[in-house]
């Protein structure tokens, strides 16, 4: 089961994360379309979800090694500069990373001491803004996964 969610978990709380921004958003434009009425709710979910997605996105990325790259400086470097070059990169994302973390907890901290909630729903904000400290912690550990598993192999 560990393996399947090392594995799986982005894909699958993205998917669940994007049916329901699918369904929520397809339900509003019917309703919209066959009555006066909107479901203003839909929207602050909808933004909020799609934020997410885009940070588990960059965590899966990540643990495939699949971000765009322009490689042909990198690839004309001898071995020992592009090992230089690949930890380097690694370190300056993990710094951009715990940065985003650090300050996404600051903000949560100041929506829950400042009780802040939702125009649409009325929920706490920090529900949602919870979500980037967290996926930056993700993110951090699906880089150094990748970091091991490149440096390990040689292929880097």
């Amino acid at each position: 089961m560990w393996r399947f969610l090392d594995t799986r978990f982005e894909e699958i709380l993205g998917s669940l994360l994007l049916a329901v921004m699918a369904g929520i958003a397809f339900i509003n434009v019917i309703v919209r379309y066959c009555t006066s009425f909107s479901f203003a709710w839909t929207e602050e979910l909808t933004i909020n979800f799609f934020v997410w997605i885009v940070l588990l996105g960059t965590a899966r990325a990540f643990r495939a090694g699949g971000h765009l790259g322009m490689t042909l400086l990198y690839e004309a470097l001898p071995r020992s500069a592009r090992l230089f070059c690949y930890v380097l990169s690694i370190l300056l994302c993990i710094a951009f990373f715990g940065a985003l973390c650090w300050t996404g907890a600051l903000e949560v901290l100041d929506e829950r001491d400042l009780e802040s909630i939702s125009e649409s729903l009325g929920i706490p904000v920090w529900w949602y803004t919870i979500a980037t400290p967290l996926f930056s912690l993700l993110i951090i550990f699906r880089m150094l996964q990748r970091a091991y598993a490149d440096l390990s192999s040689g292929e880097y």
